[in-house]
């Protein structure tokens, strides 16, 4: 094979950035940050015009800085950092999806997305692919965005998307079944859908449709190496900005494919990255418009409380899910644990850490269920997908329940509030956040019907955040011992 044939590329990649904008010292190492990893994108443009930097989705996110402003500051640093193309994650809908094409609007990036669209008529919000031409090659992007959104925009009738890697290969088989014929030298998929349905998706994908490459996010999943499925590589590089993934390819431009390569996490640091004053300029600017705002100080612990795991009772998630109950005045209250963003918080606890950990401020509805039907409800969320793979939603139990739940047997040994068994024809008062009521059935196994038969919900407060600060304005020195509310045995 003649040398012309050979072409050399660097696909360098994020995903799940989620606001990281600020270094940090990691082992007395200043680690991350968009200073520096500018700095190193900039340094690898300026050592070979071959470069292509790519986003896998879930810039929002995570900071204030992102939060206060509704992303038009994320999308603002990142035009900075320049990227040739970006995906969709499923938190670029947080702000709803009219504000999302409001912000494409701002961005001097592409964005990709091959399966959001308007119900009446079928449209795309976004052009599926981006086809970039460097170095006579000719490369596709195609993004795909994790089913998850669909939870997120049920209250959004105008808008769909189709769900499940069976519906998204499909949709990546027309695609490269319409382009391939331009002489497509690399197909790159930019999903976030999480690695391990990457591979699934991976193994779905006609060998003819000419995929090589699988970008992905969603899990926060950091390789060692990339892993090959049905001859796709596939790929994550983790969260944040402490690394970036680097594929370093030879493409064999006469058959379109990949002849050799080299992937590598490359970590984001002041030994290896230089820095780049411009946008460390830009990002401690807009940090200066919420420091006054973000300060003060709205909790005190008696100790420093820990969410470890969102598949487990934990001790800041206990708190949350107490603050509610006694604010709504429901009988239990179920707390989303995916709701909370930070593994460790407090003793004292400023405003922006209270933001970034609890970044979703949204409606509570009070729901009356029988005890029967929160037995069933229980049972749903501590089935076996909840302990494999951890593709569930999980809830933090408020205080007065106490759960024991047999895996081996897929049964409840013990469900009691208050010290008495729950009453299977008693009907209970169940708070719930608006995310997960209006996702009723897919989470918690239940229909609005069946609750509307025992009561139509109403909603409780339309501010979760207010009555969570207000309770922890007025009970200083709050504390958690991760009690005996949730029991798990095999």
């Amino acid at each position: 094979m003649s040398e012309e044939r050979l072409k050399r590329i660097t696909l360098l990649h994020s995903n799940d950035m989620h606001g990281d904008f600020f270094a940090e010292k990691v082992d007395e190492v200043l680690t991350g940050g968009v200073s520096m990893l500018s700095g190193y994108l900039t340094k690898c443009r300026n050592v070979d015009p071959n470069v292509l930097y790519v986003i896998a989705g879930d810039m929002f996110r995570g900071s204030v800085l992102d939060s206060e402003f509704r992303g038009l500051s994320t999308i603002e640093i990142i035009n900075h950092l320049a990227p040739d193309v970006v995906t969709l994650g499923n938190h670029e809908t947080d702000y709803g999806v009219a504000h999302l094409l409001f912000l494409e609007k701002m961005a001097d990036f592409p964005i990709v997305n091959a399966n959001l669209y308007i119900k009446s008529n079928n449209t795309r919000l976004f052009k599926p692919y981006k086809i970039i031409e460097i170095d006579g090659m000719k490369i596709l992007f195609i993004g795909i965005l994790t089913e998850e959104v669909i939870s997120q925009t049920k209250s959004e009738n105008y808008f769909g998307s189709f769900i499940g890697v069976e519906d998204a290969a499909i949709e990546v088989g027309k695609i490269c079944n319409t382009y391939n014929a331009l002489d497509i030298d690399l197909t790159v998929l930019l999903t976030h859908i999480g690695y391990e349905e990457d591979k699934k998706l991976a193994r779905l994908l006609d060998p003819s449709w000419g995929v090589d490459i699988i970008i992905g996010g969603h899990s926060h999943t950091l390789l060692s190496e990339a892993e090959e499925v049905n001859n796709i590589v596939i790929t994550q590089a983790g969260t944040g900005t402490d690394q970036i993934g680097r594929f370093d390819i030879v493409i064999d431009t006469e058959n379109n494919c990949i002849d050799s390569y080299k992937w590598q996490a490359i970590p984001i640091n002041e030994e290896t990255c230089p820095k780049d004053s411009r946008i460390r300029s830009l990002v401690y600017s807009i940090k200066e418009k919420t420091d006054l705002k973000y300060a003060k100080t709205v909790a005190n612990f008696d100790y420093e409380l820990t969410h470890p795991d969102r598949w487990m009772q934990t001790e800041m998630g206990g708190v949350f899910a107490d603050a509610m109950k006694d604010t709504l005045g429901v009988d239990i209250f179920l707390m989303g644990s995916g709701s909370i963003r930070k593994e460790k918080m407090g003793p004292v606890v400023t405003f922006q850490d209270f933001t970034e950990c609890y970044p979703y401020e949204s409606k509570v509805y009070g729901i009356k269920v029988t005890g029967a039907q929160f037995k069933k409800m229980l049972l749903y969320i501590y089935r076996d997908e909840a302990w494999i793979g951890n593709h569930t939603e999980f809830y933090q139990l408020s205080k007065g329940m106490r759960v024991k739940y047999s895996k081996s047997e897929h049964k409840l040994l013990e469900c009691k509030l208050d010290g008495e068994e729950i009453d299977d024809n008693k009907i209970y008062t169940v708070g719930l956040q608006d995310f997960h009521y209006n996702n009723l059935e897919d989470f918690l196994n239940i229909t609005l019907n069946e609750v509307r038969q025992n009561g139509e919900p109403r909603v409780l407060t339309t501010s979760d955040v207010q009555n969570l600060l207000e309770y922890f304005g007025e009970n200083k020195h709050l504390g958690f011992d991760v009690d005996d509310r949730l029991e798990v045995v095999e």
